[in-house]
């Protein structure tokens, strides 16, 4: 909304600096940030009030059992502070705000319905999945057919480009759109997998966002995007400014969210989250760099999946103490405060890692 008000720069020149990309990411950052910081007790404080707690079931580690009544869908407050961020420093006319918009309301309420089922009507099981896969498909149909209808840059609109090599690409054809439904099922399913232990999910959130808000400025201006050898997207920068938001948003809430947590986030926004970067992914046209600038999702959600598959073939044996595996590690008898933190070293480093394939062509 802001952004207009560098149409004036006519007449007042100082109102040109609304303009830029830059400004208003940085903008976005602190607005959500400190929105979140002052509404985030009120919320707490509510959620406490109507009993939305966390209820640590059997199978968790044991040491989760005093985590019992804390107040959980805090998610809500990353939600209302992107949101609201957002719609302040974008520019509105700009398709790919609406559809990074569309997905976060569209799996935040998938995230919302599974933690009311689960904390308010009392049902540990949460939202049918059937029911929560078929929001995430429906979401995911949208967004994949707005990119097939407007291609991020037409030349390059089923090619995926390899990282680190100089303009090498694979052609998936139509197959493109069942690996782009993929992508954005599998990132905000890995997000909540992830979301489990305090911080861990929301500073992990904030070196990937980093790292596609990165991608997005410089692809979407050409001049970089030819200098750097990746694909040109115009109107990309914005995505910039919706990383921008995110950042703000996941660094407010790990305020209250740190260990020890006093709000968790719940399916609330660990879905939308992961559904968001996937989307951005898409957009920019850097989707073979998810599995690194994400790894710690994709390490969680594997895990698990090894986890499961190592059960059933080996007849009740298990392959991790416990999945997904920032319990195992926990189970070793590395605190649960020294895990989070090696984890967000590792986030780090897969984010320096993502990054230098800018220059690494």
């Amino acid at each position: 909304m802001f952004y207009y008000l560098s149409l004036f720069k006519d007449d007042i020149s100082f109102l040109n600096i609304f303009n830029y990309i830059t400004f208003r990411t940085g903008a976005a950052i602190f607005t959500s940030f400190f929105l979140t910081l002052l509404i985030g007790p009120a919320v707490v404080r509510k959620l406490r009030s109507y009993k939305i707690q966390q209820i640590e079931r059997d199978y968790g580690p044991a040491s989760h059992l005093s985590k019992s009544g804390t107040p959980t869908m805090g998610g809500i407050l990353i939600f209302v502070s992107l949101v609201v961020s957002v719609l302040l420093w974008s520019r509105l006319d700009n398709g790919y705000i609406w559809l990074l918009l569309f997905t976060t309301i569209s799996l935040g309420f998938a995230g919302v319905m599974d933690d009311y089922t689960k904390l308010v009507k009392k049902n540990p099981e949460g939202m049918k999945s059937s029911i929560k896969l078929a929001i995430q498909l429906f979401t995911a149909i949208v967004v994949v057919g707005y990119l097939a209808i407007n291609p991020p840059n037409s030349q390059y609109a089923t090619s995926l480009i390899i990282p680190y090599m100089s303009k090498m690409f694979i052609n998936l054809s139509v197959f493109y759109f069942a690996f782009a439904m993929l992508v954005i099922v599998g990132t905000s399913n890995a997000t909540n997998l992830t979301d489990g232990l305090d911080g861990l999910a929301s500073g992990c959130m904030v070196f990937t966002a980093v790292t596609y808000g990165i991608f997005a400025y410089v692809a979407g201006n050409f001049n970089f995007a030819d200098y750097l050898k990746i694909i040109y997207v115009p109107g990309a920068g914005e995505i910039t400014v919706f990383m921008g938001a995110l950042i703000g948003a996941c660094m407010g809430f790990l305020w209250f969210n740190a260990y020890p947590a006093q709000v968790f986030m719940g399916d609330t926004s660990s879905l939308f989250l992961g559904g968001v970067i996937g989307t951005a992914a898409l957009c920019v046209k850097q989707e073979l760099l998810l599995p690194i600038a994400g790894g710690l999702f994709v390490l969680e959600t594997l895990s698990v999946m090894l986890q499961m598959g190592y059960f059933k073939l080996t007849h009740g044996k298990r392959l991790f103490k416990m999945a997904p595996i920032h319990h195992h590690f926990e189970l070793l008898g590395i605190p649960e405060p020294k895990v989070i933190v090696r984890f967000w070293i590792i986030g780090v480093v897969l984010m320096l890692i993502s990054l230098a394939s800018l220059k690494i062509r």
